[in-house]
């Protein structure tokens, strides 16, 4: 397996990194077509099996339904052998099927102190602020960013950073953020160049939605971003074991 130094933070990710949202809600998704959640024994499983597959970074959030609760569960024993990142910012109504944003101050420790008891740890090691498409505004006038700083001085997360939607707000994090996480593919390359401003700043770089939600092909998709320089792991989310590991091997292909 690849591993990747995450810009200049001393981590070293997997090219491929797990997503774990299909572990927890099958709502209000992006994917082209309707899936069932796994059960509780199937999830515990899985997320044994993608940590025995070489996979070393599992990124997941409160909004993701079940997936936090399950991650701990499954593989908090074994937290020593995986990078974990959060979330911040954002918490999802399966009943309602709504998503709820808060970013004060005051909801940032909160939210990162659920997190801990439903991983099962002491502490996360990227916490992303997860923006909707405000992402400029929210880390100029919402507080979240100061908040973000002192839970890390205070041992909550070691790492902070964005998980945003637009390039104004990648750019803009660029002054504060430890790690990147942008959407990017073949269909939507307007972060290249800010990827590449983050690598050359020594900022780690995390890739969402590789595969453009389940309408790319991965044979083309995962060489496309992981040939990217600054790319150190390209998540992408499966309940499919198979998958993953024909996933595992295009990344492997791949000369950054």
């Amino acid at each position: 397996m690849d591993h990747r130094p995450l810009g200049e933070t001393g981590l070293k990710l997997s090219a491929v990194g797990f997503g774990s949202f299909k572990i927890g809600r099958n709502v209000k998704t992006k994917y082209p077509g309707d899936y069932s959640l796994p059960s509780d024994r199937a999830a515990d499983n899985l997320l044994n099996e993608i940590l025995d597959l070489g996979i070393n970074y599992i990124d997941t959030a409160p909004a993701y339904g079940l997936a936090e609760q399950r991650i701990g569960s499954a593989i908090g024993h074994r937290r020593d052998e995986f990078v974990l990142s959060t979330k911040v910012g954002e918490t999802f109504d399966t009943a309602t099927g709504a998503s709820a944003y808060d970013y004060s101050a005051e909801s940032v420790r909160t939210s990162l102190e659920n997190s801990l008891r439903r991983l099962q740890t002491e502490a996360i090691d990227i916490t992303f602020i997860h923006c909707n498409d405000r992402d400029l505004e929210i880390q100029r006038d919402e507080g979240i960013v100061d908040a973000l700083r002192q839970a890390k001085v205070d041992g909550l997360t070691r790492l902070i950073g964005l998980s945003g939607k637009t390039v104004a707000g990648a750019r803009f994090a660029l002054a504060w953020a430890d790690v990147l996480m942008v959407a990017y593919h073949a269909r939507d390359r307007s972060h290249a160049g800010v990827m590449s401003e983050a690598r050359e700043r020594g900022i780690g770089v995390v890739v969402k939605k590789g595969l453009d939600s389940g309408h790319l092909e991965p044979a083309e998709a995962i060489p496309f971003v992981l040939e990217h320089r600054a790319a150190s792991s390209l998540v992408i989310g499966s309940c499919n074991l198979g998958h993953l590991r024909a996933n595992l091997a295009l990344a492997g292909a791949v000369q950054p």
